[in-house]
């Protein structure tokens, strides 16, 4: 199954994600990898890999090559 998030792979975006329970965050990522539904990404501001579940993401905007 694609989601389109496959498109963002290598690329930084903003993600807007609404976790287990039920908080939404606002995140810089790189996306690293989607498979099986989830999500492989490196979130800038915590500086650490993060797995996010694909249903859970509620958008994506990329971000320009000059602010990452």
């Amino acid at each position: 199954m694609t989601t389109g998030i496959e498109q963002w792979t290598g690329r930084v975006v903003e993600m807007i994600y609404l976790d287990r329970k039920g908080a939404f965050s606002k995140r810089r990522v790189r996306i690293i990898a989607v498979r099986d539904g989830r999500v492989r990404a490196y979130c800038l501001r915590a500086q650490a890999p993060r797995l996010f579940a694909a249903e859970r993401i509620m958008a994506l905007l990329p971000v320009a090559s000059h602010a990452g």
